[in-house]
C-alpha cells in the first residue's frame, strides 16, 4: 500500500512538473511553436512518457485552461466571494482589487486565452464564456430585482449587463498592464484609472435632468 502511494506520489509530482513546463512555453511560444519533445525535455521526461501521461499537446494545452477555470470558479476566490454579496455598484473598488490579484497571480493561464482565440478561434474558451451571463444572473439578479424594487438604483438600464461589463472592463483593463507591460495606458496609474471608472459605472457619463413634477 504504502508503495501504491510513493507511485502516485511520483506521478502526481511528474503532472505537476508537465503542467508548469507546458504552461511557461505555451505562455511564450504559443501553442504550434511549442512542441511535446521541449515540454519532456523541460520537465526531464522521455516523449513517450509525456504521450503516455496526456495523450496529446492539446490535451495539456486544455488541462491547462481547464486549471485556470477552476480558479475563476473557486468559491473561496476572494473575487467570487464579492459577487455573491451581491453589492454591486458599492464595491466597485473591491471588486477592482480582487479583479488586480487574479490576474496578476494567473498572467501565462490569461495569455492562453490569447493563444486560443489566435490559434484555435476560441475552442477551449467558448463554453465558459458562454456560461458568463448564466452565472452573473444566479448571482446578481435577485438581489438587482430587490434593490430595484426599493429604489435603491435606477430602471434606466438593466445592472446585470453593468456589472458583467465592469468585470470584463477591469480584466481587461489589468491583462494590459500585468499581462503586456503596457502600465498607465490610460495616461493614469491603476488607482487612479480605478477612481474614474468606478465614477463612469456608477454616474455615467450624460447628465440626468430633472423632471418636471
Amino acid at each position: 500500500m504504502a508503495r501504491r502511494r510513493t507511485q502516485a506520489d511520483k506521478s502526481d509530482a511528474s503532472t505537476r512538473k508537465v503542467l508548469k513546463a507546458a504552461l511557461s512555453l505555451f505562455a511564450r511560444q504559443g501553442f504550434r511553436a511549442t512542441s511535446m519533445r521541449q515540454i519532456a525535455k523541460r520537465c526531464s521526461l522521455s516523449v513517450g512518457n509525456l504521450y503516455h501521461h496526456f495523450g496529446s499537446k492539446e490535451a495539456i494545452f486544455q488541462r491547462l485552461i481547464d486549471q485556470y477555470w477552476a480558479v475563476l470558479l473557486d468559491p473561496e476566490l476572494p473575487l467570487n466571494k464579492i459577487f455573491f454579496r451581491a453589492r454591486f455598484p458599492e464595491d466597485l473598488e473591491e471588486m477592482a482589487a480582487a479583479i488586480e490579484q487574479v490576474v496578476a497571480e494567473n498572467a501565462p493561464y490569461i495569455l492562453l486565452i490569447y493563444i486560443d482565440v489566435i490559434e484555435f478561434k476560441g475552442r477551449h474558451i467558448k463554453t465558459f464564456y458562454q456560461q458568463m451571463a448564466d452565472r452573473f444572473a444566479a448571482a446578481y439578479r435577485e438581489s438587482f430585482r430587490q434593490r430595484q424594487e426599493r429604489g435603491e438604483i435606477g430602471e434606466e438600464v438593466d445592472p446585470l449587463v453593468a456589472v458583467m461589463l465592469a468585470t470584463r472592463w477591469f480584466f481587461y483593463y489589468f491583462t494590459v498592464e500585468k499581462c503586456f507591460g503596457v502600465p498607465m495606458h490610460f495616461g493614469l496609474d491603476s488607482q487612479q484609472a480605478v477612481g474614474e471608472f468606478a465614477k463612469i459605472l456608477r454616474q455615467g457619463l450624460v447628465p440626468r435632468r430633472q423632471h418636471p413634477s
